[in-house]
């Protein structure tokens, strides 16, 4: 497994020193078990790679930005393929106080808020290849006016003692705030700076079209931070969204021009908009698209409703994607709303593999180099992994740890040996011990009859 092959390409992104680092690093993630801590990696990279030098890699500040593009353009990139681009927040659960960044964030795994750090990855989806690949992470530290404003916010959503009830209408000197001209929130700010980031980055290789974001970014804030980049966004509404179809009827003589219909009835929706209907057993699937209002959102939404039915007791549930490219067909609005979800098995990878919930570092680079190394050894294992799916289907990162792992056993004993075997005899070698922490065994690559 030649590491310093794979990484060559980050040679003049990098000096010398570090690059050499995280050569010895990466590949001692390939090879250990446990956790992946400084120690950890320390036991495991051999010569070259003792645990100051760990030290000294993560206490370095290193270009992640630059480094995630190089080895993107260099190994995965393919001119024929389209790419979008995906966001999505990942929550490290910490304990202790000394962590940079720590804070308690609502973490979904676990139904409530949990002391931790959170880090926002930016990613690349090849839509042919079905596979996210993160290319910017930066860490969601929120400041004591956030924390202010966050708190006002809950506490203005508990029920208030009862008051005198005002007169109806709008307080009379309250203007209409445009819904175009609306300030974004802090953590919009922030993702961005980074999107912007990003495109500048690769705009005279890559174009990106579409951006995909989870249902806490389905609102008007998120939409127009997109549209100010020059994306258009997918992602999705609360399933009681209140959406209005466009007013067709007369004008009533005076007054504004009514702009908003009927309200969309999510369970009687009009046979027109169907566009697919499909039943697999007793589930049966209907997918509208319609273009509709919203009263928060300033322009008209292209939104897709996917219904199921259980057709036995006929319960019913539906969800509700938008994009705000109107010109979007159902199957790839659709389509691309579920890649995002690619991100989720990078986020999985990472933190069973390399180390994103095991690090102990506690210092704002200390922490950042964490989290950009164990994303970018997802894309380095995903770039290994490719060239034995040709051979094996199952090749899993599992399978890829066990062969590098019986390599570096394999080659600490034949140092020892006073002669070296012959090379057909040292591949059978490689490929059974290769095969010893395997699920799926490897089929030998020579034969000897």
């Amino acid at each position: 497994m030649d590491i310093v092959a794979l990484f060559r390409c980050l040679r003049p992104s990098l000096p010398s020193t570090p690059w050499r680092q995280l050569s010895r690093i990466a590949l001692a993630l390939l090879v250990m078990t446990g956790r992946v801590t400084m120690l950890g990696i320390a036991r495991w990279a051999g010569t070259g790679g003792s645990y100051r030098t760990v030290q000294r890699f993560f206490s370095t500040v290193i270009p992640w930005a630059i480094l995630f593009w190089v080895f993107f353009r260099q190994h995965v990139y393919c001119p024929d393929d389209v790419s979008l681009a995906a966001g999505a927040d990942v929550i490290v659960t910490k304990a202790g106080t000394c962590t940079h960044g720590l804070d308690r964030f609502f973490a979904s795994l676990y139904g409530k808020p949990m002391p931790g750090v959170a880090f926002f990855t930016l990613s690349l989806v090849r839509v042919q290849k079905r596979r996210a690949f993160p290319m910017r992470v930066e860490q969601g530290v929120r400041s004591d006016a956030e924390k202010a404003a966050s708190k006002a916010q809950a506490a203005a959503k508990k029920p208030k003692a009862p008051h005198t009830k005002r007169r109806p209408g709008r307080p009379q000197g309250s203007p209409h705030p445009k819904k175009a001209t609306r300030t974004l929130p802090p953590e919009l700010v922030r993702i961005k700076a980074m999107v912007e980031a990003l495109l500048c980055l690769i705009t005279t290789v890559l174009s990106v079209t579409y951006r995909g974001l989870d249902g806490h970014f389905g609102n008007h804030n998120a939409l127009h931070m997109a549209r100010q980049c020059g994306l258009h966004l997918i992602s999705k509404l609360r399933c009681d969204a209140a959406l209005y179809f466009p007013y067709t009827g007369p004008y009533a003589g005076r007054g504004p021009r009514r702009k908003y219909g009927h309200k969309v009835a999510y369970d009687h929706l009009p046979g027109q908009y169907l566009k697919e209907r499909t039943v697999e057993g007793p589930i049966e699937t209907r997918l509208y698209q319609m273009q509709v209002l919203h009263k928060e959102f300033a322009h008209p939404l292209n939104v897709v409703i996917i219904a199921k039915t259980n057709l036995r007791p006929q319960a019913r549930a539906h969800i509700v994607l938008f994009s705000s490219d109107l010109a979007l067909a159902y199957a790839p609005l659709v389509d691309y709303s579920g890649l995002r979800f690619q991100i989720a098995f990078n986020f999985r990878d990472a933190t069973q593999y390399w180390g994103l919930e095991d690090f102990m570092n506690v210092t704002p680079t200390g922490v950042t180099n964490a989290a950009h190394l164990s994303l970018f050894m997802v894309n380095v294992a995903c770039c290994l992994r490719a060239g034995g799916h040709a051979r094996d289907p199952d090749y899993s990162v599992l399978a890829l740890k066990a062969d590098c792992r019986g390599y570096k056993y394999v080659e600490e004993t034949i140092q020892r040996l006073p002669e070296k075997p012959e090379p057909v005899l040292l591949a059978k070698i490689l490929t059974q011990v290769a095969s010893l922490g395997r699920i799926h065994a490897a089929q030998p690559s020579c034969s000897f009859s």
